[in-house]
């Protein structure tokens, strides 16, 4: 059971990066980013293997030299989601990841340098029907903008960024996608609301370096929270120093916890106190591992006792109210007659959860048939 989602989104025009529309009525993308490096193809295909089973949508791989250029043409034949080429300076790049097969280049114009270089790659772009992102940090203003705000603010960022925009309109390109990230959340989240006022195209979100898998999270969480909410946003990266597959996971809880977008169980479980009848937070431990191949929407509740069980039940696909010894069990809202053993509740869920979405998937199949 997934609520419908009450966020209405910022209208945006639509691109598409590879095989994956962003913007418009598209779905929220998410993406992540490799951080091995790019001329060891071995590595960096089997992380991005593993972020493309994580759910991303998109994976972006950094390119800064020649050789790394060469190494993402074998990456790009093989990987199994579309490549987004990051870039900075050096136009040259960008016209031979272009030729490759890159997806999407992000890659600033005004930092490439002479007229002429801009138009090459712009040129290079149109040509093979490849969008650019524009990609902002408050980190790495020019020289100018810092001067003039004499410190990162929202303003400063979007002038930036749409210095950036005022050379593709120029030229008379607009297939591209913009981001104005900050490590501060507010910082970011000014930046982002001044920004959507100004322009139609798609906005990239991310809190930039946020920090370790836990602070991170709860940083991004609260940051991109927040546009979301307000229906700001058509992709987004949670840019976390740990595992890859880790910011994928952390985009989706996002994006779940918002009614957004769901991949996976959407788990309702209580913190746990002295009324718990089974152990929770073993029991919870234990059914995120168990169930981490489950692609399939799905809302499970695992409460610890009567006092919140059966409500929390009510509103889930299956849900399990804790209770002495064996505990109840639910199934789209409804008490069973089965009863879970609490020393192994999160073997039974489990099999209960497999049943169910396999009872689920033979019902589609009848009614696709009929």
């Amino acid at each position: 059971m997934f609520a419908d989602n009450p966020i209405t989104r910022r209208l945006s025009t639509q691109i598409h990066v590879g095989s994956v529309a962003i913007g418009g009525d598209a779905p929220i993308a998410v993406q992540s980013m490799t951080n091995t490096r790019t001329t060891d193809v071995a590595a960096t295909l089997a992380q991005i293997q593993a972020i493309a089973a994580a759910g991303a949508d998109l994976v972006r791989v950094s390119v800064p030299t020649m050789d790394d250029a060469e190494a993402f043409k074998l990456i790009k034949q093989q990987s199994p989601i579309p490549l987004v080429a990051d870039i900075h300076f050096d136009y040259r790049i960008a016209l031979k990841v272009a030729e490759y097969g890159a997806d999407c280049l992000r890659i600033n114009p005004g930092n490439i340098g002479r007229e002429d270089r801009i138009r090459a790659v712009v040129d290079c772009a149109r040509d093979h029907n490849i969008p650019i992102r524009i990609g902002v940090n408050g980190g790495s203003l020019e020289a100018d903008i810092q001067e003039k705000y004499t410190e990162p603010t929202p303003a400063a960022l979007v002038e930036s960024a749409m210095r950036h925009v005022d050379i593709l309109d120029r030229l008379n390109f607009d297939q591209f996608k913009v981001s104005v990230k900050a490590s501060d959340v507010f910082l970011a989240v000014g930046a982002y609301r001044l920004l959507a006022k100004q322009i139609k195209q798609p906005l990239h979100l991310g809190i930039t370096e946020a920090g370790g898998a836990r602070a991170g999270a709860v940083k991004s969480a609260i940051g991109l929270g927040m546009l979301l909410a307000e229906g700001i946003g058509d992709t987004l990266r949670i840019s976390l120093a740990a595992d890859p597959v880790e910011e994928v996971k952390v985009a989706f809880d996002i994006l779940k916890s918002l009614r957004i977008r769901q991949r996976g169980i959407n788990f309702i479980a209580c913190p746990s106190c002295s009324r718990q009848e089974f152990d929770v937070i073993k029991t919870m431990n234990e059914l995120e591992q168990r169930l981490e191949d489950i692609v399939e929407p799905l809302t499970v509740s695992v409460i610890g006792c009567v006092v919140n069980g059966p409500g929390e039940a009510l509103i889930s696909d299956l849900g399990v109210a804790g209770a002495n010894r064996k505990s109840g069990f639910y199934l789209n809202g409804q008490r069973q007659k089965l009863r879970l053993d609490n020393n192994s509740i999160a073997e039974q869920l489990e099999q209960q959860v497999r049943q169910y979405l396999l009872a689920r998937e033979q019902l589609i199949g009848i009614k696709q048939l009929d």
